[in-house]
């Protein structure tokens, strides 16, 4: 049997019901919003995160890829990759009518869902630059990968914890894209104030990346 239909197994009724209504990309980003934020330093896989309603930037993804493979769409997933003074953060993608859009949990108000306007990924990742910065102000996005299937992976992530490590093994190998010129990110100024703690709206504090000393 495969793994997306062990996962549909091993829902009780009532998760059976709120899968059945998450039926497009918003509704599930709703249904990633509604989630705790997870500061654990462990991957969840998708019926883990069902079952404890907890998740973070990577079991969301994969918790959307999932449930977007649901409603028709490849598990796709994409790491936008930051400088060392910050957490890298994973989208799960979709694409409809030849533009892409992105689904997200994060612990930052701007780094969640994207809507399908975007015509290629380096347009999506870069709507998130401004939203992406770290504690001490930091604009830090600096790059991402090509997208992941997650089809291709013979091991049940959606319904095991275990081959988790590997998908994150394999986003540190794929192919990745920078964003920006070394001129670029010395010219990078400090975020604002307004938009500092806009971004950080409902942040739980023990899951934010604390960057190193600079010296």
């Amino acid at each position: 049997m495969p793994p997306h239909d062990q996962f549909e197994q091993r829902l009780t009724d009532d998760e059976r019901q709120i899968m059945s209504t998450l039926t497009t990309p918003h509704k599930i980003q709703l249904f990633l919003d509604s989630l705790t934020y997870s500061a654990d330093p462990f991957y969840r896989c998708p019926l883990r995160v069902m079952k404890e309603r907890i998740a973070h930037c990577f079991d969301g993804a994969l918790f959307a890829a999932n449930a977007l493979r649901r409603i028709g769409f490849p598990p796709l997933i994409v790491d936008m990759i930051p400088n060392h003074r910050d957490d890298d953060h994973l989208l799960a993608i979709f694409k409809q009518g030849g533009y892409w859009g992105a689904v997200a949990k994060s612990n930052f108000a701007g780094l969640r869902f994207r809507d399908c306007i975007y015509r290629n990924l380096r347009e999506l990742v870069i709507s998130y630059f401004d939203s992406y910065f770290n504690i001490e102000r930091e604009k830090t996005l600096r790059g991402y990968t090509a997208p992941l299937n997650l089809s291709r992976f013979p091991a049940p992530w959606e319904i095991d914890d275990e081959p988790l490590e590997d998908i994150a093994q394999k986003l540190d190998e794929i192919r990745k894209f920078r964003l920006l010129t070394n001129e670029q990110e010395a010219a990078l100024p400090l975020v604002d104030d307004r938009t500092y703690h806009a971004g950080l709206y409902g942040a739980d504090s023990a899951g934010l990346f604390h960057p190193p000393t600079m010296k």
